[in-house]
């Protein structure tokens, strides 16, 4: 059986979406670490007035997501699809970088960029339409390996704009650079991607949206992704505990918060890669349960961390256990819906918000009583229970409807 990296490059249906995801990793990573330093610092914006923002731009991102991920499921063929998609990236970034105001900023964080990052689940429903005919381990496994190089671009991005910004008066220039990023997907499905031939309808024309919009509500769909929601929360919760802890209990610096961010998303690519191997052999459920078991590993230790070689000792706990959880739920979640590839990738979209919103809510609850390390181990006990829910679990099935 060919590699799964062997597999991305013969199969022009894989390659093309799996380079346009490398391109637009980009547009995350050179604006996401500058996001709140503009909105507020450069351009005015209060604490409250930003939180909302972002809130409001998170339920616009899900909304468009599901969508767009039912619309895409209608059609024959998403390349003019990706193709607007990456038009509204070059505008939203485009626009920010250009005008440097507020009002542009709010416009382009609820209405153009939200729609942008729509492309990242109808890249993946791409590929997935594609892997659908294959075996269900070939599939996770070539499933792995692109996550793997999105997660490369993100890892190598925002050192590279940080050196290119070290002496910028402001950093505006990031969304100018995530600008170039769309154009470059813009150009690589313009130019590299076959549309589909005439007459390839999708089997989903005739299936009405609220009938689609059921089916992410139904007790079966939501049951499981509340659960991968809980384990992505323990990620998205590590982002915000953990640089407190380095910088207050372990008395660390902010270079020490870069260092270890850049170092566990590089570690993360070879670990997805394993992780992807590993379900060739073994059940998703199972393979996220260990995956999720050693990251509440590292929330424990964490825990207990006073001194910054000791963060930099649980480098590679924290990158293992978060590959687990940041990959293993794509292949999981797409399985949920399986006959629907743009409708299933969506579900990574509604899995990322409620994530964020169990994050805040764990964050709030462990500070409340605690200090940040003991919001760290209070999240390990969190993550304990969501593994028990995870192994009670049946493994997803295809939910079919009748055509």
């Amino acid at each position: 059986m060919p590699s799964a990296f062997s597999s991305i490059l013969r199969d022009h249906q894989i390659r093309v979406p799996t380079l346009t995801l490398v391109a637009l990793a980009f547009t995350y990573a050179s604006t996401m670490p500058y996001q709140s330093i503009i909105g507020i610092n450069e351009l005015g914006l209060s604490d409250r007035a930003y939180s909302g923002l972002i809130f409001l731009a998170a339920l616009v991102n899900v909304a468009t997501s599901l969508t767009l991920g039912i619309w895409s499921d209608r059609l024959s063929d998403r390349r003019p699809l990706v193709l607007a998609l990456s038009v509204s990236g070059m505008l939203g970034f485009g626009m920010i970088y250009e005008f440097r105001t507020a009002g542009v900023f709010i416009f382009g964080m609820l209405v153009l960029i939200p729609i942008s990052n729509s492309t990242y689940s109808i890249l993946f429903a791409s590929i997935r339409a594609t892997t659908n005919t294959m075996d269900r381990g070939r599939a996770a496994a070539i499933t792995s390996t692109v996550r793997a190089l999105f997660s490369g671009s993100w890892a190598l991005a925002p050192g590279l704009i940080g050196l290119y910004l070290i002496n910028s008066q402001s950093m505006t220039p990031a969304y100018g650079i995530a600008g170039l990023a769309s154009l470059t997907c813009f150009c690589l499905y313009l130019f590299f991607a076959k549309p589909a031939p005439v007459g390839n309808a999708s089997p989903s024309q005739q299936i009405g949206f609220f009938s689609s919009l059921g089916r992410v509500f139904s007790p079966y769909v939501v049951v499981r992704v509340g659960v991968m929601a809980l384990l992505l929360g323990l990620q998205r919760l590590n982002s915000v505990v953990s640089p407190l802890i380095i910088t207050h209990a372990a008395g660390g610096t902010v270079v020490d918060v870069g260092f270890m961010a850049g170092l566990t998303a590089f570690l993360e690519m070879p670990f997805m890669l394993m992780w992807g191997a590993l379900q060739r052999r073994f059940r998703s459920v199972h393979v996220l349960a260990v995956g999720a078991l050693i990251y509440c590993l590292y929330l424990v230790l964490l825990s207990f961390a006073s001194a910054p070689w000791q963060i930099y000792a649980l480098v590679l706990i924290n990158a293992c256990g978060a590959a687990a959880i940041l990959r293993v739920p794509i292949t999981y979640l797409q399985d949920l819906i399986a006959d629907r590839p743009g409708l299933g990738s969506s579900l990574v979209s509604v899995n990322t918000f409620i994530a964020n919103g169990i994050s805040a809510s764990i964050f709030a609850a462990g500070t409340a009583f605690t200090g940040y390390s003991g919001t760290a181990l209070f999240a390990a006990i969190v993550g304990l229970a969501s593994v028990g829910l995870l192994l009670f679990e049946r493994a997803p099935r295809p939910v079919r409807q009748p055509a």
